[in-house]
């Protein structure tokens, strides 16, 4: 049973480790050849050394049609959590464009939702780094409902917490709005 358990810790290590390391070392460097950070690059830099608390980082999108079914990243293109500027507590979303063009899906947006609730509910700042396609096409209605969550959340939030959006590249659509 113990060595089972082993096998299954060392796997979700290297789950984790794929998904901090994104989709491939091409996308990467084609990001870096842009001139433009990673979204976790861009996280590291905004935060204390240290302080970053990654939400839902192994989520996928459940859609299927146009060859998504065999296209599962984790993170969706879309990383989340919370961390310190200064020592205070600040939350972080960060769109990840080497995954779809950092395009906005059902999975993608409901990581986003959570880590709005989040930050209301802490009373804390909302920081966005913002690098995205829009809305996931392939996902049709269901990407555009979860626009619609977070243009609920940001009115939720106008006047109780700070929301920062940062544009670091293409930003269509939804993005462009919130």
């Amino acid at each position: 049973m113990t060595k089972n358990l082993t096998g299954q810790v060392a796997e979700l290590h290297e789950l984790r480790e794929q998904a901090r390391r994104g989709p491939s070392d091409r996308a990467t460097e084609a990001q870096h050849a842009k001139g433009k950070l990673t979204a976790r690059e861009r996280i590291a830099l905004l935060l204390d050394e240290g302080s970053f608390h990654e939400v839902e980082q192994l989520r996928r999108h459940r859609a299927t049609g146009f060859g998504l079914e065999g296209k599962k990243p984790y993170t969706d293109g879309v990383i989340t959590g919370w961390g310190t500027v200064e020592g205070r507590t600040v939350f972080v979303y960060a769109h990840d464009f080497r995954i779809f063009g950092g395009a906005l899906g059902e999975a993608h947006a409901t990581k986003i939702h959570k880590i709005m609730d989040m930050a209301i509910a802490a009373g804390a700042p909302l920081v966005s780094l913002n690098d995205g396609a829009g809305a996931r096409i392939q996902e049709g209605v269901s990407a555009l409902a979860g626009y619609g969550g977070i243009f609920q959340r940001n009115t939720k939030a106008s006047g109780v917490i700070p929301q920062i959006s940062v544009m670091l590249g293409p930003c269509a659509g939804g993005a462009a709005y919130s």
